[in-house]
């Protein structure tokens, strides 16, 4: 299939189909005499993948490295699950320093009169930090 048809079957877009091929997380499809690259099922299955891991939060490294342990039916399930829990402990603490910020906003927004005075403790704690 055609990288358009790959990119609707898939859900990745064309641009980053070009992308992750030239990072090597997909192999380059053989092109058709047109010049027209040429996906296949797996190749659509590969991108689902990736696709999928990417949601998650997976960085392409780790992708490369789910991508291969996919495809290793010898693997231990232990060396996915030590993915997927330190990339969890990741976003665990990315999740409660944006919620810091948020309440220091909160905070700031709270003590700002938002009136028509230039008095604003959000531009005073911007200014001294």
């Amino acid at each position: 299939m055609k990288i358009g048809a790959a990119s609707d079957a898939s859900g990745v877009s064309q641009r980053m189909i070009r992308h992750y091929e030239k990072i090597g997380l997909v192999p380059q499809p053989p092109r058709r005499d047109s010049g027209y690259r040429d996906y296949s099922a797996a190749d659509v299955q590969r991108l689902r993948f990736i696709a999928n891991a990417r949601d998650l939060g997976f960085p392409i490294e780790e992708i490369r490295t789910l991508l291969e342990l996919w495809s290793d039916r010898a693997r231990s399930s232990s060396d996915v699950k030590r993915l997927a829990t330190t990339r969890a402990d990741e976003l665990h603490r990315k999740a409660q320093a944006l919620e810091r910020m948020r309440l220091a906003l909160l905070d700031l927004a709270t003590r700002c009169h938002g009136d028509d005075r230039p008095d604003c403790p959000i531009i005073d704690t911007l200014e001294r930090r």
